[in-house]
């Protein structure tokens, strides 16, 4: 196992390293300045502005310098927007939000998902499966950003259980409504692909022994066919998680939570090509490291992917 480890960590460190040279060039070939403004801005303030941030520079040496300061000091520089702030100022303030919200996300799309899942394959074509899939395919096409006013005009704005917005440090009156616009749409994901993989598992030959040996269902599913069938959801977790936990740009701006996701798009909409590099490479780093989270669970289960 560790030597499978050592492979997959071989690969995933020259992929981050690729990821952040690629996001510094299309930020270099994006049009416009993060100075431009609608009156412009004369060319003696727009050289100075430019001296300050290392503008002025070759963009191979400020590359280099880029990824030598993220690499060793894991420092993304200034913003060119937010007054004496740095990116990695704004990611301390808005990553903890987002890694909140998104993680209670990613619990209740497990457990609920997994659950529906497991009763829709066990019941199979019975009442309970009909209303699982139904609520998996409702889930499914309604997105976060229909499911967020959904739920703000319902709860708060026609019953007044819960408010429609604001962080006020993580309280769980604040939590409700985002968890579940961020997470109904995973959930049916999820449910969905434990239906399909129990199913054809519980179909299986040893499935079948274990059964006609008398074996109860219960020890049936969770000893002999949980694990097998748990595969391709543990292939589709770690994208999964990753997306959560880093937020989403629509909940974010919706329920002004103060999350990483309104500075990528405040960044975005103001050319803070800075900000828009932190959060890049923030967000890729977590993927290639829960990829490998992943590879690593995938071994752990089936010892054959390790050979």
């Amino acid at each position: 196992m560790t030597a499978y480890i050592l492979r997959r960590l071989a690969v995933a460190i020259p992929t981050l390293l690729l990821l952040i040279v690629f996001s510094f060039v299309l930020m270099e070939a994006a049009p416009g300045s993060p100075f431009d403004t609608e009156r412009g801005v004369p060319p003696q303030v727009l050289a100075n502005l430019e001296a300050k941030y290392g503008l002025d520079r070759p963009m191979i040496e400020r590359m280099g310098t880029y990824i030598w300061n993220v690499v060793t000091r894991f420092d993304f520089g200034p913003s060119f927007t937010y007054t004496n702030r740095t990116v990695n100022d704004l990611i301390e303030q808005g990553f903890p939000i987002t890694l909140t919200y998104g993680f209670w996300s990613f619990v209740v799309a497990v457990l609920v998902g997994g659950t529906l899942g497991i009763a829709a394959a066990v019941y199979h074509n019975s009442w309970l499966d009909y209303l699982a899939v139904g609520v998996s395919i409702g889930a499914q096409v309604l997105p976060n950003f229909v499911m967020a006013p959904i739920l703000v005009l319902i709860f708060t704005l026609w019953l007044g259980w819960l408010p429609g917005g604001g962080w006020r440090g993580g309280q769980v009156e604040y939590l409700i409504l985002p968890v579940i616009a961020l997470s109904t749409s995973y959930m049916a994901s999820i449910a969905r692909l434990t239906r399909s993989s129990m199913l054809e598992v519980l179909n299986a030959g040893f499935i079948r022994t274990a059964r006609a040996k008398g074996l109860p269902m219960r020890r049936v599913i969770f000893r002999h066919a949980l694990k097998p069938a748990l595969l391709p959801v543990i292939s589709y977790l770690g994208p999964a998680f990753v997306g959560m936990i880093t937020g989403s740009v629509v909940i974010d701006i919706f329920f002004s939570t103060g999350g990483i996701g309104q500075f990528f798009v405040s960044a975005a909409l103001a050319r803070d090509y800075s900000v828009i590099m932190g959060i890049t490479i923030l967000v890729g780093a977590l993927t290639i490291f829960f990829n490998l989270v992943v590879d690593v669970l995938y071994a752990w289960i089936d010892p054959k992917i390790r050979y």
